[in-house]
């Protein structure tokens, strides 16, 4: 039998032939702690699994998934079977199959240190042991036996045994009984999203009642829970606010109560993802507990996630796509959802200034990589899935559902989601279901739409085209739209038409027009008559999904005033618009920071700031020449400072320009500046060091050889904390030494031995643009490892792996040239790992055509 890697075919083959009438899970989980005699093994715990299920071919042969050390018993239908011929490491043969059938598994599954399956996490301040599980799209048949596809749904009951004192949760309300935690049934719900959380965690609770319109009340228990050591800095209180204006959001517009009893949400260390929308007990990445101050841009990341994975307990968790190829029908839906909830129900309302500058950036890198694919995307198998979790999924799939409400009108769109939640309710669903609800509520044609918009790759560009008469007024406005030749499509853009003109050193909006783009030129005939404008902003309001492109006038204006528009969306639109000219090699990557110097000091969304500041560092590392880099880091480091000590004091703009500043510190003098700010010895008045921002000044200083192992060592005495030690991974792997960097490669490249997180934090340590040319000796050695590693490590590993080494500080052809030989001899590869590797290679050959568009601004 095949492997880990499902098919979609045999999902297909076996949905066919299966149906799960229900689970009992139970789980012995008392071996998370304390000493082992074998350390060397893999710490297991006990996975005891009951499946009934029905067959419709009586007679037929079927397989469970189980990825597991190893299988002490399996029974079918009462008969034993060997698991020694049954079980081949991955899946267990079920044969001879009768119409009704009982499976039981009785297996020793692996406490994993990837973050993948059961998560096993030490916290070194306390040496408390935490336990919770993550498992999309197919990593629960590493904690106990399934048919792990999303389309064959089935309630699920667990039970828990734990180490004494240890609270358990899972989907269901739990209870404590005679030593073991019983947990109430499930609703039917797909195996990816169930759950489990164990272990002394920090818990608090509240609750959110509501009188529905039937005159019901509806009441949900809500709780939040975190490690131990980090309850001192956990604001649970602002938590449940959030998700009480979301629920009541959702409540309003959906007209389907919540389905799934309680609202626990996790708080979890070394997770993989931002989140995960398991029913009933969310979990998150505990990062999004801020142990230092940050600005509000954390607090509405944080925000915009909480009402992202709400928004799964309808789109994803009640109604399930049926295999990965629909995955956008939960996610672009939750990240649309999630902007949509936060700018009309919570204090963020500017939520989607933050979508158009930074969500939307994710969705234009992945749409011009090589690996780009349609929102309803081709989904072979499990890899294939693992990496569409992408922003073409999220971010284009969001930004289209934005352009599909201008379409067909905001209540027809609602209306549409509250009909597909009634029919499908508990169940799978593929496109076809979704827009045909639409179109009752829209009374629109939406095929057409669907095969632009959904089915097929690629983004568009507008350009404004202005015919001005004699007399300085629009003869003719037209919208021309271009399309790459790799993918041709022009689509419908229902778009705004933005018309601005500079007074009294403001730039403002004097008129603006909708209009439906169809074809390669549209006149938008409204602005006909018009006063000629200082800038023409296409997809005013970011109606649709496209990249702004400006007119001659349009970009001088932008070059001398682009500080002066007043609308923080027109503003962020623009900043947006002119990093993709900059990506596009179109615009000197030097013009771009100029730009940044200019105006980003006048920036008053701080969300917008701090992508500015990324992309001016993206800019300075990739983009620029060479040549011009040590001129481009000392005219950033100066700008920074002079914004820093100009910022008010104690505000959350000081705070965002210090940590530009020791991002970019490179001379003498800022690195002694920052060593005095850490150790008491200088001050910028209202900037509060705070240990989180110790260890951003520190990094710069390890990274440039003024902090060493021992400096290190004494900061994380003082920091002792799990955060304190990702920190000191990453700043040690910073180090500039030959040394240092072998150390760091052949720990995460050629062990093991260290979890997903620290996995993390020393690539990111080792892969400092400072000291290019202490990583040009692993140019080589990554091609050399990359199969072996892909073939060796789990898919998160492999991914980090892959992605997070490529050589792309070795910025030159000769790079260029290894890659797509590599590429060439291994054409057999692991599609997953062409892609990864593919993506790569575009990156590097995008930087250097934007180097050769900054060479050339020096002639």
């Amino acid at each position: 039998m095949p492997g880990e890697n499902l098919s979609r075919d045999e999902a297909q083959e076996r949905a066919a032939l299966l149906s799960v009438d229900g689970y009992d899970v139970s789980l012995d989980l008392r071996s998370a702690t304390g000493d082992r005699d074998d350390e060397s093994a893999p710490r297991t715990f006990r996975s005891v699994t009951t499946i009934r299920f029905r067959c419709a071919e009586p007679g037929a042969t079927s397989f469970a998934d189980l990825v597991a050390p190893s299988v002490m018993a399996v029974s079918l239908n009462g008969r034993d079977l060997d698991p020694g011929e049954v079980f081949d490491g991955a899946r267990i043969l079920l044969e001879d199959l009768a119409a009704e059938n009982e499976l039981v598994v009785d297996a020793q599954c692996a406490y994993s240190r990837t973050g993948e399956g059961m998560h096993r996490f030490v916290d070194p301040e306390d040496g408390e042991v935490y336990l919770y599980t993550q498992y999309e799209p197919a990593d629960s048949r590493r904690v106990f036996a399934n048919f792990e596809q999303p389309d064959l749904k089935a309630p699920f009951r667990f039970e828990v045994r734990a180490p004494e004192g240890w609270v358990v949760w899972s989907n269901g309300v739990g209870e404590l009984t005679d030593g073991v935690w019983k947990f109430a049934e499930t609703k039917p719900i797909s195996t990816y999203i169930t759950a489990v959380v164990a272990g002394p965690y920090h818990y608090v609770t509240d609750s959110y009642e509501r009188v529905l319109e039937d005159g019901t009340r509806l009441e949900i228990p809500l709780g939040a829970m975190c490690r131990k050591g980090l309850a001192p800095y956990f604001d649970a209180d602002d938590v449940f606010l959030v998700t009480k204006q979301g629920l009541d959001f959702f409540h309003d517009h959906f007209d389907y109560p919540y389905p799934f009893g309680k609202y626990d949400q996790a708080f979890v260390p070394e997770y993989n993802l931002g989140a995960m929308e398991n029913p009933g007990l969310v979990t998150f990445r505990e990062e999004y507990i801020f142990r230092g101050r940050v600005t509000q841009a954390s607090y509405e990341r944080r925000a915009n996630v909480i009402l992202h994975e709400m928004a799964h307990m309808w789109f994803g968790d009640l109604v399930t796509m049926v295999w990965w190829d629909d995955l956008w029908l939960k996610e672009s839906f939750a990240d649309f959802m999630g902007t949509f909830s936060l700018a009309e129900a919570t204090r963020f309302t500017n939520g989607w200034v933050t979508f158009a500058n930074n969500r939307k950036a994710w969705a234009y890198r992945a749409d011009q990589l090589p690996s780009t694919h349609p929102i309803t995307a081709d989904i072979r198998d499990l890899e294939d899935a693992k990496l569409n979790f992408d922003g073409i999924t999220y971010a284009k799939g969001a930004s289209v559902l934005k352009q599909l409400v201008a379409y067909v009108g905001r209540d027809a769109f609602l209306e549409g989601a509250r009909r597909y939640f009634k029919r499908n309710a508990y169940g799978n669903t593929r496109l076809g279901d979704l827009l045909s609800v639409l179109e009752e509520t829209s009374g629109r044609d939406l095929a057409t739409w669907s095969r632009a918009w959904l089915e097929t790759a690629g983004v568009n560009s507008l350009t404004p085209q202005v015919i001005l008469s004699a007399d300085g007024r629009i003869t003719e406005l037209s919208v021309l739209q271009e399309a790459a030749e790799s993918h041709p499509e022009l689509r419908p853009h229902r778009v705004a038409v933005g018309l601005y003109r500079s007074e009294a050193g403001a730039l403002t909006r004097y008129a603006r027009a909708e209009v439906d783009v169809f074809g390669p030129r549209t006149v938008v005939g409204e602005l006909a008559g018009s006063a000629a404008p200082d800038l023409v902003l296409v997809n005013d309001d970011d109606l649709t999904y496209c990249k702004i492109r400006f007119d001659e006038t349009s970009l001088a204006t932008l070059r001398s005033h682009l500080g002066d528009i007043t609308d923080p969306l027109a503003r962020a639109l623009c900043w947006s618009a002119l990093w993709n000219l900059t990506r596009d090699a179109l615009m000197p990557a030097r013009d771009f920071i100029d730009l940044v110097l200019r105006f980003a000091g006048r920036e008053s969304d701080i969300g917008v700031l701090q992508m500015l500041h990324a992309w001016a560092d993206s800019a300075l590392t990739f983009y620029a020449a060479p040549e011009w880099r040590e001129t481009g880091a000392r005219l950033l480091a100066d700008g920074a400072l002079k914004e820093l000590r100009l910022a008010e004091p104690g505000s959350q703009h000081q705070l965002t320009w210090a940590r530009f500043f020791a991002a970019v510190a490179s001379s003498e003098a800022d690195l002694q500046l920052l060593q005095g700010l850490l150790e008491g010895t200088a001050k910028i008045d209202g900037l509060d060091v705070d240990q989180e921002l110790r260890w951003t000044l520190l990094e710069p200083l390890a990274a440039h050889g003024a902090a060493d192992e021992s400096d290190l060592a004494a900061e994380l005495a003082r920091d002792d904390t799990a955060s304190g030690k990702r920190h000191q991974v990453r700043c040690l792997a910073a180090r500039p030494s030959a040394a240092v960097k072998a150390q760091a490669w052949a720990s995460v490249v050629e062990s093991d031995a260290l979890s997903n997180a620290l996995v993390e934090a020393t690539i990111a340590g080792f892969t400092q643009p400072s000291r290019r040319e202490l990583l040009a000796p692993y140019a080589a050695t990554y091609f050399a490892a990359i199969e072996r590693v892909w073939a060796e490590r789990s898919i998160q590993i492999g991914m980090d792996v892959v992605k997070g080494l490529f050589p792309s500080l070795q910025d030159s052809p000769e790079t260029l040239d290894a890659t797509d030989a590599w590429l060439a001899a291994h054409e057999s590869a692991a599609p997953a790992l062409r892609r990864l590797v593919l993506e790569a290679r575009d990156d590097l050959a995008r930087t250097l055509r934007g180097q050769t568009c900054d060479r050339a601004a020096a002639v």
